[in-house]
């Protein structure tokens, strides 16, 4: 036992990352496997919203543990004070809550001038209100769940060693990864007519490209605020309007068009906000000044 409590503490992250996979991909096909394997259709089949649920407790369950592991109760009682800290200037709220939803609408509305399958579901929605009402509640609940573990633990002890690009980096193409299952029984029966592999190949990278440019303007975002509520603020708007309130209902050809320019969209973001506030190589300058 002590040899393992030594082994966790000198290894942190990487024990975090092996306790979110386990708990996360183990719970994922312990309660949707079936199906998952069976490749049936994700929106027929009533195992993937439990499924995804059930995935869902890895984040929250490797964070809260790793935190009692290294730090125990001084470790909760900050993460606690992360999570409650509210007063981090407007900008900031207005930073976390509006990046995906603008640039999910103009990257939408740009292409729905070439075709009407690009346009935001709240516009061809007959229910707007349960839609947008649904897509927020559920947001809130993924964001909360998922940054208990991402910005509770992880991306504070990286910080402790990494930039915040590197950081953002790291964390990114790992929270991509983690979505693996779920995007291979989504886009399992979303190729249309395109080969099976070719769809599913460019799906995984502009997904995990996608989520690694928003992670790093997160932990942009984070670095300012030292704000766990933030985090988890900015979290719920990408999935309430990426998944839910904007998501067009697009498939085959048209969705890998679509992703491959939301993506873009999002990297020329880091890029301006890298350029603009000078903030990522502040940091980086920073860091080797103290001999990091």
């Amino acid at each position: 036992m002590t040899m393992i409590k030594a082994f966790i503490k000198g290894h942190p992250i990487l024990t975090y990352y092996v306790l979110v996979f386990l708990v996360s991909w183990g719970s994922f096909l312990v309660v949707g496997g079936r199906g998952f394997l069976a490749g049936t259709s994700w929106q027929t089949d009533t195992t993937f919203l439990p499924a995804i649920s059930a995935m869902l407790l890895g984040p929250p369950a490797a964070g809260l543990l790793s935190v009692i592991f290294i730090s125990q109760k001084a470790g909760l009682c900050e993460l606690l004070s992360r999570l409650f800290k509210w007063q981090v200037g407007g900008r900031w709220y207005a930073t976390a809550l509006l990046i995906a939803p603008i640039v999910e609408a103009v990257v939408l509305f740009s292409l729905s001038q070439i075709s009407s399958v690009f346009l935001p579901k709240i516009v061809t929605v007959a229910d707007k209100v349960s839609l947008l009402l649904s897509g927020i509640a559920i947001g809130f609940v993924g964001g909360f769940m998922e940054e208990l573990g991402w910005t509770g633990f992880v991306i504070p002890q990286l910080r402790t060693r990494f930039s915040i690009l590197s950081t953002g980096l790291i964390v990114g193409v790992f929270w991509g990864i983690w979505h693996m299952l779920q995007m291979w029984w989504v886009g399992g029966t979303s190729a249309e007519a395109l080969p099976p592999f070719f769809f599913l190949t460019l799906y995984f990278l502009f997904a995990i490209a996608q989520l690694t440019a928003y992670r790093v303007l997160m932990v942009w975002v984070y670095d300012n605020t030292k704000s766990l509520l933030v985090a988890i603020l900015m979290h719920s708007s990408y999935i309430a309007s990426t998944l839910f309130v904007l998501a067009p209902p697009t498939t085959g050809i048209s969705f890998l068009f679509y992703s491959g320019l939301f993506t873009i969209t999002l990297w020329f973001i880091v890029a301006v906000v890298a350029l603009v506030t000078g903030y990522f190589q502040i940091d980086t300058a920073r860091k080797l000044s103290r001999g990091e």
